[in-house]
């Protein structure tokens, strides 16, 4: 298994500018460290956190992107902020002993505990792990069939970079893919926004002993770009015959985009 060491420190920013980080307006260069921190502490519960809060939804959301991404043997497929490995394991099994995937992430603690998943999911052979930038990725143009991101394109301090270098890498006909959290139906949103900013930080308070965290997610699920947002960012960085499906009401998408 080969492991990448790269500089959790972001690249290529502009000091001077500001961005989100939730609800809260840092300077650019700032988002990335915070957002380190953040998973630096939920990420031995990240897991377990998923599951209690989507209900073991995701899961679901994550097998249908798989189901999508028709991978087939002897592929190179990168997991793109694939933190515990979930893609990862579910690509590898796919991909058999003639293809390749990458499980990528920033976070070193995330990948530490994706590292230990693949291993005992038996397929460290067909899986390297790289620690990277979304929006520098450190591989030769042309080198994936697919790319998935599932619920980490928000994270991305420049979103708009990290699309224009997945585009970079993925090879002609390759098929991207962006599970993320989206703007669910206006009849879903009072509900949704109660969970979101009432029960979500007391689960992580009372199981990842991190109600801040969680708060932040809740957050920045908020100012991530809607479906038809995204579409636009993605046609923008020249992906083609991009599309959406919704899940669960459209509290996530599914987002697909073609490199010509």
């Amino acid at each position: 298994m080969l492991v990448t060491a790269r500089n959790d420190a972001p690249m290529n920013k502009q000091d001077n500018d500001t961005t989100h980080f939730g609800y809260k307006d840092v300077e650019t260069g700032e988002k990335a460290g915070l957002v380190r921190d953040v998973f630096d502490s939920v990420a031995s519960r990240y897991d377990l956190m998923n599951d209690l809060m989507s209900g073991g939804l995701h899961r679901v959301w994550k097998m249908a992107t798989v189901s999508e991404a028709g991978i087939r043997k002897g592929q190179h497929v990168l997991d793109l902020a694939g933190g515990t490995g979930d893609l990862a394991i579910a690509f590898a099994k796919r991909v058999g002993d003639s293809g390749r995937v990458v499980l990528a992430d920033i976070n070193a603690a995330m990948l530490e505990q994706g590292r230990r998943r693949i291993v005992d999911a038996g397929v460290g052979t067909r899986v390297d792990i790289a620690q990277v930038d979304a929006e520098d990725l450190p591989f030769d143009d042309d080198s994936f069939d697919c790319i998935a991101i599932a619920f980490g394109l928000r994270n991305v301090t420049n979103k708009d970079a990290a699309l224009r270098s997945m585009y970079r890498v993925l090879k002609p006909g390759g098929k991207a893919m962006i599970l993320e959290f989206s703007k669910p139906h206006r009849s879903l949103q009072p509900a949704y926004d109660l969970y979101s900013f009432k029960v979500l930080p007391t689960l992580g308070k009372l199981v990842a002993k991190d109600s801040d965290s969680y708060q932040y997610l809740a957050e920045s699920i908020r100012v991530h770009p809607d479906q038809e947002a995204l579409i636009d960012m993605m046609e923008s960085a020249g992906f083609d015959r991009c599309r959406y499906r919704n899940f669960t009401g459209g509290i996530v998408a599914l987002h697909i985009g073609y490199k010509v």
